[in-house]
């Protein structure tokens, strides 16, 4: 029976991943967390055979919460299942130490693919990320541009760049007004930019955000 722990701020998700797997007598999810500290508290205080996490959490971020995991030595599968479509944190993700990434729009079946490949100690990536990867490892990309941000950073780029107001993203992520500009003008210096509408030229540009 593997054990399974399920991540997710939203309650709604977490019940169709349950109702997901409760067909698959091999499998049960064994334990739950909305927040990214729940997370981490479960993850130390219980024994699971794998984590399906959401990057996009209040007070810890799933790639917060992975990096943290791995620091620990905890080498627990990690399967990535977000809202964010590949082009924009798989790549973070793998490089963090995810066994695999897969978005919330993926069919019952692929879940359960990428669920048993992971369990078997395989990496699971979809055919076009393979391709992404191929050439991130080609261009030597991770070297430039948003690559250079911390992963909250990035975070706050990209919800910039989708008009989303400093206010906004406070309230969002559960995080102080004063914290968000910090690392919005660091982003801004780390990547030689001067203003939000840069951020959002590069953002669509590269393919971050349409």
């Amino acid at each position: 029976m593997y054990r399974i722990l399920i991540a997710d701020d939203h309650a709604i998700v977490r019940e169709g991943l349950k109702q997901i797997l409760q067909d698959f007598p091999d499998m049960k999810v064994t334990g739950e967390a909305d927040t990214g500290r729940q997370t981490l508290r479960a993850a130390r205080k219980s024994k699971f055979d794998l984590i399906l996490l959401d990057i996009a959490m209040p007070d810890r971020n799933g790639l917060e919460v992975l990096k943290e995991l791995r620091h620990d030595g905890l080498n627990i599968p990690i399967l990535m299942l977000s809202m964010y479509p590949e082009e924009q944190y798989a790549i973070r993700s793998l490089k963090a130490g995810a066994n695999g990434y897969l978005t919330k729009e993926s069919a019952p079946d692929e879940l359960i693919a990428a669920i048993r490949k992971v369990l078997q100690g395989g990496k699971y990536i979809s055919s076009s990320l393979a391709e992404k990867m191929a050439w991130y490892l080609e261009t030597e990309h991770g070297k430039n541009g948003h690559e250079l941000l911390s992963d909250r950073e990035y975070q706050v780029m990209l919800m910039i760049a989708s008009g989303k107001t400093v206010s906004d993203i406070a309230e969002e992520l559960m995080l102080s007004p004063k914290t968000i500009s910090t690392n919005r003008s660091r982003a801004l210096q780390k990547m030689g930019m001067k203003n939000n509408s840069e951020f959002t030229y590069y953002a669509i540009k590269e393919g971050l955000v349409y």
